[in-house]
């Protein structure tokens, strides 16, 4: 009889109180999973699902409170240390030492699986071609990409051909093309090996490719399936609703306000909504003045979407990013006319090494231009240029009418500014991070006062002023880093990466935020890795290797790359940048 890879079987995790008279936390309640060999199973959910304590449990990096855990047909508690040579376990923040070379992090990973000298060689050349790495065994960690640093610690996993392999959000913070081939070689392991698959994951796209999918919330599991099992209760729910003569930021909000509606997500040139069970399409269309909706296939998201509305709704745990007042901001006409960013013949060098080449954009009033590209594009070099973080070598940067050569300081006050991670004081409370950033950008007496109360009433942080910053769970530290940022009111907003981590619902929320800013006449500049929450820009730049491949709006970039107004971003960049990765090799 063959057992399952890993059983878990009613798995409870309580966590003690964080402090005397505090109450305990459930991780997890009753959980229940099986993986057969060579299977892959997904999880997700929001943060504080349970997902991440799972993983740590089965690799018995925490106890269990109650319940078994079963691996290769033995209970996990009486199985000796040497059955972890059987698992590998790649945590979010994989431990691969940056001072060592990739060949040297492979050595280390071998001596710590035991693995013989004798094998090493045939073991060390097949993941280095596997990963595209043997070009590189000779440079340090650190200086790796994004990608190419996934890739290595994936490689280190696999050095003891491992029967599980345990993941969490491997791909968090990669760009699309490199999540691409690192699940290629997620599933060369799989058919080749028959290893199996235990991964967490904010991405609806991997989960989709997984035999088995769990969504859960709060410890808990609220539907569990294969991906047909799960989408099936959805078809003929899915529509797309082209934007027409209105913006279709307009038609976003209209539809996402609808009793009708779902779930609501901007596509090309139109809306992509999930509708109610038996709700008309076509009465919905006259509602909201649109002509010529058509149905769409169902897919992960929006079974997660309804699955997680329904349950937040039910146990009232239904979380905004806040709400949003205009009078607490200043209001600009919105002309498309009025230019407040324009880049012309952007170059930027390290030394010999180009990291933007000749770049030309401009960015209008009211506009939400998206910057995305690969890992090591340039995107992030030329985001910091438009801060002013960074000088240019050449080419001339205008911001909110300042020429950033010569008035970087007058520009950066008409900015604000949200990096990929914490960036504010976590051992302050978040009165004092707010007033602490008010106070830099020049508030002070009783305007820093007032702007304190409406962005922490915008942000729902007034009932949270004295709670250490570092202390908040990601949500509300994404709060405070945009309460921190508009606490000026700029008139232009970076984003670097936001929404990195986050689940699509929180997604949602962020988005609602930006676009309600944006029509007030607030510019905002944007990195992202979810090319799908692209689709909310009206206009995006794609680079790669340090040159501009595509400018234009989400529906223009899809006609570019040959596809259509539903087709997803995703495939739209991959298409652009392998064709310009083709060009260079050829």
């Amino acid at each position: 009889m063959e057992f399952p890879v890993l059983k878990a079987t009613n798995v409870t995790k309580i966590f003690p109180p964080m402090e005397k008279g505090g109450k305990p936390t459930v991780a997890l309640e009753r959980f229940s999973l099986e993986i057969g060999k060579g299977q892959m199973v997904a999880l997700i959910g929001p943060d504080g699902a349970g997902k991440t304590t799972f993983l740590r449990l089965v690799e018995k990096l925490l106890d269990l409170t109650s319940g078994k855990i079963e691996l290769f047909g033995k209970n996990l508690k009486d199985q000796p240390d040497e059955i972890k040579d059987r698992i590998a376990y790649m945590p979010q923040q994989f431990g691969l030492y940056e001072d060592l070379t990739v060949q040297e992090n492979l050595n280390l990973f071998a001596d710590l699986k035991d693995i013989p000298d004798s094998q090493r060689a045939s073991v060390f050349a097949e993941l280095l071609n596997m990963t595209g790495l043997a070009a590189f065994t000779d440079r340090p960690a650190g200086k790796l990409s994004g990608g190419m640093k996934q890739k290595l610690g994936i490689a280190c996993a696999l050095v003891s051909k491992p029967d599980l392999l345990i993941l969490d959000e491997p791909t968090a913070g990669v760009d699309p093309l490199s999540r691409q081939e690192l699940w290629k070689i997620v599933r060369a392991t799989v058919e080749k090996n028959q290893t199996s698959v235990l991964l967490s994951t904010g991405y609806m796209d991997e989960a989709a490719m997984c035999n088995h999918i769990y969504i859960m919330n709060s410890g808990k599991c609220l539907i569990n399936g294969t991906l047909q099992e799960l989408i099936e209760p959805y078809k003929g729910q899915v529509f797309y609703l082209p934007s027409g003569n209105k913006k279709t930021r307009t038609l976003l909000e209209e539809a996402t306000s609808s009793k009708d509606v779902i779930d609501a997500i901007p596509k090309g040139s139109g809306v992509r909504v999930l509708l109610k069970k038996d709700t008309d399409i076509n009465n919905l269309c006259s509602k909201l003045d649109v002509t010529g909706s058509y149905p769409l296939p169902p897919g992960l998201e929006d079974t997660f979407m309804a699955v997680l509305k329904e349950a937040q709704e039910k146990n009232n745990e239904l979380e905004s990013f806040g709400t949003f007042k205009v009078s607490d901001q200043k209001v600009y006409l919105v002309n498309p006319n009025e230019v407040l960013i324009s880049v012309h013949d952007l170059v930027k060098k390290f030394g010999s090494f180009t990291a933007v080449n000749d770049t030309s954009f401009e960015v209008t009033r009211g506009e939400i231009f998206g910057l995305l590209g690969p890992n090591g594009a340039g995107k992030t070099t030329t985001f910091k240029m438009l801060c002013g973080l960074l000088p240019a070598t050449s080419g001339k940067i205008n911001v909110a009418g300042y020429n950033l050569r010569t008035a970087r300081a007058a520009a950066r006050k008409n900015i604000g500014y949200v990096a990929q991670f914490f960036s504010l004081y976590p051992s302050f409370t978040i009165l004092e991070n707010l007033t602490f950033f008010g106070g830099a950008y020049g508030l002070d007496g009783d305007i820093l006062e007032q702007r304190i109360k409406e962005v922490s009433e915008q942000f729902e942080l007034e009932k949270l002023e004295d709670e250490i910053s570092g202390d908040l769970n990601a949500g509300f530290k994404k709060r405070l880093s945009m309460a921190a940022a508009l606490i000026h009111d700029p008139e232009i907003l970076f984003l670097d990466e936001p929404t990195s981590s986050i689940d699509p619902l929180a997604r949602r929320n962020f988005w609602s935020c930006l676009n309600h800013l944006a029509d007030i006449g607030k510019t905002i500049i944007i990195t992202t890795h979810f090319m799908e929450e692209a689709e909310y820009c009206t206009k995006m730049a794609i680079q790669s290797a340090g040159k501009m491949l595509a400018l234009g709006s989400p529906a223009q970039i899809k006609k570019d790359a040959g596809l259509k107004d539903t087709d997803s971003m995703n495939e739209a960049f991959v298409r652009i940048v392998e064709k310009q990765n083709k060009e260079r090799i050829s």
